[in-house]
């Protein structure tokens, strides 16, 4: 049987705008996940300590002020440095497309734009964590 993964949702950077971080952690806790939200306006260090101190199986990111290029370098470097290399970053909010590979080669894990179905964010999570395990 699978364990219930634990997933960070998280607002890097001055981003005010929290409701899609929210129904994405409702969506994940519907879904049989524990979720931890950390809040508005979480540096990429809080981020780090708290994805070690809770001892997660993926983070997850919701960004529309446009930051992404700054912050998740910083956010995947520091992963590293804490070696937790194998916790899979998943990144939401308003990211342009000509973006999105950028984000890849870094070491996101997935991108999801607006629209995108809660169930394939689900499943994304559940198959990741599944692999993570495996």
């Amino acid at each position: 049987m699978q364990k219930t993964p634990r997933i960070l949702i998280a607002k890097p950077g001055l981003d005010g705008h929290d409701r899609g971080a929210k129904v994405i952690a409702r969506a994940l806790r519907d879904a049989g996940m524990e979720v931890i939200y950390t809040g508005l306006r979480q540096t990429p260090e809080m981020i780090v300590n708290a994805a070690l101190q809770e001892d997660v199986d993926s983070i997850g990111l919701s960004i529309l002020s446009g930051a992404h290029p700054v912050i998740l370098p910083r956010i995947m470097d520091l992963l590293k440095e804490n070696d937790m290399e194998d916790v899979p970053v998943f990144l939401g909010g308003i990211i342009p497309d000509d973006d999105i590979p950028a984000m890849l080669d870094i070491g996101v894990a997935a991108v999801f734009g607006p629209g995108t179905s809660l169930e394939k964010i689900t499943d994304f999570i559940w198959q990741t964590v599944a692999e993570a395990e495996a």
